[in-house]
This record gives C-alpha cells, structure tokens and sequence, in this order.
C-alpha cells in the first residue's frame, strides 16, 4: 500500500460531544463511531485538535498492551478530551511507561491481590450489614446511593489504604471535588493539592511499617528507596479516587436490577449463579462518559490500513470492546450465563485497574446484602425520574430512590 493511498482513507474527524446520558443507554455516537470502522478519528469538548479512537476487542487489548502506544507523552501535548482540566502530575502513575510503571505498580500488588483483598473481606461485610442495619431501621423509603452505595466503598476503599475512619468524610469530599467538572478547575486543584499533603504525612509516618495496608505498603517501599515519596503521594490519591467508582458503577448495577424484576427474581433465587451475572453486568454498564486517557503513538503504526503517525494521539475505548459482536454474541443482551466472558470492564494491559478485585469483591457483598436482606426491594420512582449526574466522566445514578 502506498503512503497515498494511507493518507487518502483518512477517516472525518467526527464530533464527540459526550452528552448526558441517563440510565444505561449506550452512547449513540459511540455506536455510530463502531459502525464506522475499526479505526476513526474524534474530536472531544476540551483540549485540542483530534485524536484516533479504536474500538474493536482485538485492537483495544492491542493498543493497550503495545510499547509502541505511551502515556508519558501525552504530558506535554493538549490532547483532545473530555474533562474540561487536565491536571495530572508529573510522575503520576496513569501517565508512567514501564519500566517505572511497572516498578510503583509493584509496590502495592500485595494489597490489591486475591489474598490482599480477602484479608478485608470480613471487614468489609461487617461496614455493609451495618449500612443495611441502619437503612432497615429508618424505613423505606431511602436513597441507596447517600444510605449504602456512596458509604460501603469509600469505608472499603480506607480500610485498603489505612485510612482512619474518622478522616473518610474529608477523603470523600476531596475525591468529589476532583472527580466534577462542575466545581471548577481551582476547588479541583486545591483539593487534589490537600489530598497529596494528607497522604504525604501519612506514608512519611509509615516508612518502615510492616502493615498491610496500601499506606503501609508505600511507607515501607519509600523507606526502602523504591520509590520516592512523590511517586507514593500520586499513587495514593489516585488509588483512593479510583475506590470511590465503585459507587457509580454499584448504582448502574442496582438499577439495570431493579428495572429488570425478572433478573433480580433470578438471582434471589439462584445465588450460585451471581458471580456470573456480576460479570455480565460489568460488561454491560457503559461505565463512563466518552472515553479515558489517551496514548501517543511512539513511532509510525499501521493498523486495517491507516497509518497512525508518531506523536499522533490514540484513545481506545473499553466500552466499545465490550460490545464487540465478534467475541461476545448477541452483545444487547444480558446473559448472566455468558461464558467465557473475557470482558474488558477493569481495562486491559499495564495500565489495567489495580482495584479489579476489590470492586469484584464490594459488587458480590451489595448483591447479596440487599437481595437477601431487602427481599421487597424496589424503586421508588419511575425507571425515568431516577436522576443521573450531569458533568461527570464516571456515569452512574446521582440518588437510586428505593422502597421496599
């Protein structure tokens, strides 16, 4: 093929305005962009110029897990994108390559492991019958999201790090300034600023812990001058950032439950099929707004005929992948004995979500606790009057009103 005929197919850069969408309505330019090829090219609300986004299964696990696509370029360049501020420190781990990457990844594996996620397990079961204990005694009808599912993860998020219990109210209320756009870049900044000192102090205390906490872990990594303290601080509120998702993705969960009875029966009734059915629905939420953080490409790659061009930016989306009718057929349909179910909910190469897991973990307890403990549990409202957040990059439903 000659670089001509590369540089003639070069697809129209198609406008993503990433709008508010409500319930688990999947993203109508998203669908059209899968429809339109294997590789586009978008163009976001904020930074600038356009960027590649591919779609399919096969190519998102490929640009993932490609050295020849990196993060640490995208520091220097105003990448289109969908958060109106882009503040990521220097050194932060979304924006490292291995073998740094790989280096502060390693410093908290322990905690976020199979074993280091069941020491908590106990724990964490404990905090949610607590939550329901309390929203059985006030009576319906109730918020889930402000009663159980805003409160569970950040306690198991805390618990994780080595967060006091009584320091989670201000870690909640420094993740929700970050995480809004709506707020305005400054209160961003000052909170993500506040939260850096608070982990700052917390891990300094920890240097030559031997706890098992994430806290402890980084501690003990910055005494052994793995890492610096730095690095720990931006792995630390990132971490603690990306605990509080679960929430979201909870409130997706309970209401594709609670507007589809007929499922929700089915997994009263049948709880060894549960597992199964978490997974299902992890590849069905359309977990986030548009699309994450981009790569750049690190040198000329040609892909079903397009030449990505070194320095070029490159978004993959996950949602996209998920959907894919060549790996999971009939991919509308929720089919809670789909197996094997390779989704890619959690990501997918070096930069896969650490807190895979533990979200696992926090989705099985939710279900059982209040399937089996709120057995009338329903909505409140019509599926339609449930309000969604408005300027958010991770979708989910701002209150579930619930009775039961």
């Amino acid at each position: 093929m000659t670089e001509e005929t590369l540089t003639e197919t070069l697809p129209p850069v198609r406008h993503w305005p990433a709008a508010d969408l409500t319930g688990t309505d999947f993203d109508p330019v998203l669908a059209d962009l899968m429809r339109e090829g294997p590789v586009t090219r978008i163009q976001l609300p904020n930074g600038e110029g356009w960027a590649w986004l591919v779609t399919r299964y096969d190519d998102v696990r490929m640009v993932t897990n490609d050295p020849r696509f990196g993060r640490e370029a995208v520091m220097d360049k105003q990448v289109t994108r969908l958060a109106p501020h882009f503040i990521p420190d220097r050194g932060a781990v979304g924006f490292l390559d291995p073998p740094d990457h790989t280096r502060l990844r390693r410093s908290v594996a322990a905690a976020f492991t199979a074993k280091g996620v069941e020491r908590i397990r106990d724990k964490a079961r404990a905090m949610l019958d607590e939550l329901v204990d309390e929203l059985l005694q006030d009576g319906p009808p109730a918020d889930l999201t402000s009663a159980v599912l805003s409160p569970f993860p950040i306690a198991v998020i805390c618990e994780l790090m080595g967060v006091p219990a009584a320091d989670r109210h201000g870690m909640h209320t420094w993740t929700q300034l970050i995480l809004s756009s709506a707020h305005g870049k400054e209160l961003s900044e000052k909170a993500k600023r506040e939260m850096s000192a608070y982990f700052s102090d917390l891990v300094a205390l920890r240097e030559n812990s031997a706890g098992e906490d994430v806290a402890s872990l980084l501690g003990a990594a910055v005494g052994r001058q793995e890492v610096t303290l730095e690095e720990a601080v931006g792995l630390a509120v990132l971490l603690q950032i990306g605990g509080e998702a679960v929430t979201n993705n909870s409130g997706q969960m309970f209401y594709l439950l609670l507007t589809r009875p007929e499922l929700a029966a089915r997994l009263r009734s049948e709880p060894e099929i549960r597992p199964k059915a978490i997974d299902e629905l992890l590849r069905y939420i359309p977990h986030r707004n548009a699309v994450g953080l981009s790569r750049i490409a690190l040198e000329d790659v040609d892909l079903h005929g397009v030449r990505i061009r070194a320095g070029d930016a490159i978004y993959v989306s996950y949602l996209a992948a998920n959907r894919d009718p060549e790996v999971f057929p009939d991919p509308e349909t929720i089919d809670v004995s789909r197996s094997p179910n390779p989704h890619v909910a959690f990501g997918f190469g070096p930069h896969y979500c650490p807190g895979g897991m533990l979200a696992r973990l926090e989705s099985e307890l939710l279900v059982d606790a209040l399937l089996d403990r709120v057995p009338g549990l329903r909505l409140a409202v019509a599926p339609a009057q449930v309000p969604f957040r408005k300027g958010a990059l991770i979708r989910g439903p701002a209150a579930l009103p619930v009775t039961w």
